[in-house]
């Protein structure tokens, strides 16, 4: 796979704990920012898709109000623990 090189400024201590780390694994800093960077686009990307889809249903009318969760999760526990609201 091809690669580019960017700058990224660090606080020391964060440089300090990188360059730790790439000692320690046998890795290079460069190796371990790249991953680093990578499981955070996944986890970012993977998250805000998830909010853009939920967004859109509340846009087309398929949410569940407000109320009904709370009182939903108010009988958690209870002897008369409500069943899961259903879309409007």
């Amino acid at each position: 796979m091809r690669s580019t090189t960017f700058t990224v400024r660090v606080n020391p201590v964060a440089k300090k704990r990188l360059e730790r780390l790439a000692k320690n694994t046998g890795r290079s800093r460069s190796f371990l920012a790249a991953e680093a960077i990578n499981e955070y686009l996944d986890v970012n990307e993977w998250q805000v898709s998830g909010i853009k889809q939920a967004i859109a249903s509340l846009d087309r009318g398929e949410g569940v109000p407000h109320q009904q969760v709370r009182d939903w999760i108010a009988s958690w526990g209870s002897d008369r623990e409500q069943p899961i609201p259903k879309r409007s």
